[in-house]
């Protein structure tokens, strides 16, 4: 996938399946030649400090960043915020209700995952957690990690399809996830989130921009609803992503087009969780420029600081 200095979607280890600090990825950022970079960890605004601050140290333009869960019409969704004013308590709270409900929902996961037939103990699930910023909130990511790693499964008929040269170990771990722990999956622990329009709302309210991510993965099957989704306020369309196919990006470009609302670029990079995703690898096919004008319309950055 081609590589573009604009990368507007990374996760640090303040999320639960980010690997690295937000000054490593700032650092892994100026190797790879990426010049405007934004960390957009799940419901946590807490690496856009350090990050800011080392990368400004490093010649890089840095957009702060948040991605938050929410849902529109019973379907989950990702909404981007970004340059918002980190000091509004709504990110604050947005951080904690997500932490504790993860929290409340772990043995949930741990008992519908030996549902499947693995054998599994909460002491290994603890033993993993050790070290990460939210103790407790147990993921997808994890579970498989545990398993995809414990000697004794090694020849577990489920977990083949995850393994070298498996139809899903190309990201082993994130697929796992959505093949059993994501929305309508049978290890799925339902969480509360936000609505959309609330989201959108309290973005704007905090002097941010809002952004619809990687809509072919959230919308797939529910591409009627971008239009009533435009409608509450979005200001722009994730149109380029990894995830995406030429196609894919090209439609929701058109759709963004279409709809005079901006056009953004990001890789969705985690570490380890997503192995095959690279800082950089968004699938930008079009002038870089364009994702530049666009974030200068919404002053997230400055022409002149390129």
């Amino acid at each position: 996938m081609r590589c573009s200095s604009i990368d507007l979607h990374m996760h640090s280890w303040y999320s639960g399946d980010g690997e690295y600090q937000p000054e490593d990825l700032v650092q892994m950022c100026l190797r790879q030649g990426i010049r405007v970079m934004s960390i957009t960890d799940h419901n946590c605004i807490k690496a856009n400090a350090r990050a800011a601050k080392c990368a400004d140290e490093a010649g890089i333009i840095y957009v702060p960043g948040i991605e938050i869960d929410c849902t529109h019409q019973g379907v989950n969704f990702h909404v981007l915020g970004y340059g918002m004013d980190l000091m509004d308590p709504f990110y604050e709270y947005i951080e904690h209700n997500e932490m504790e409900q993860s929290r409340a929902s772990a043995s949930f996961m741990l008992d519908a995952t030996k549902k499947l037939g693995f054998d599994i103990t909460a002491e290994e699930m603890q033993q993993l957690d050790q070290g990460r910023y939210c103790t407790g909130c147990w993921t997808g990511e994890m579970f498989a990690e545990v398993l995809l790693n414990n000697p004794s499964m090694k020849d577990h008929p489920l977990l083949k399809p995850y393994r070298s040269g498996g139809l899903r170990s190309d990201n082993p771990y994130v697929n796992f996830y959505w093949d059993y722990y994501s929305q309508g999956k049978p290890c799925y622990a339902e969480i509360h989130y936000p609505a959309v329009s609330e989201v959108i709302d309290r973005i704007h309210s905090s002097r941010g921009t809002a952004v619809l991510a990687h809509p072919g993965i959230n919308l797939r099957g529910h591409e009627v609803m971008l239009d009533g989704m435009l409608a509450l306020g979005l200001d722009g369309i994730e149109a380029y992503s990894s995830y995406h196919s030429m196609e894919t990006a090209a439609n929701y470009a058109e759709a963004a087009e279409k709809a005079e609302r901006m056009i953004t670029c990001g890789s969705d990079f985690h570490g380890k969780t997503k192995p095959s995703i690279s800082l950089g690898g968004t699938g930008l096919a079009v002038s870089e420029n364009l994702i530049l004008k666009g974030l200068h319309q919404h002053s997230l950055i400055h022409l002149n600081q390129i």
